[in-house]
């Protein structure tokens, strides 16, 4: 069962990258100029989003 757990963890972590990437993306294609900034607030989101998928590890190994 924590493997279910995880593995959804997981996901959203997935989902969440993809969408900031493509956000990333998007707004880059329509103002090239502001790409340093727009990189640096994706990497930020993008720590933010894995450490929450690794809360989520921690508590599934925590619960079994």
């Amino acid at each position: 069962m924590p493997n279910i757990a995880y593995a959804i963890g997981v996901l959203g972590a997935g989902l969440g990258i993809g969408m900031a990437a493509f956000g990333c993306a998007s707004a880059m294609a329509r103002q090239p100029e502001v790409k340093g900034n727009l990189f640096t607030i994706f990497i930020l989101a993008s720590a933010f989003v894995e450490a929450l998928a690794l809360i989520g590890f921690v508590v599934a190994i925590i619960v079994k």
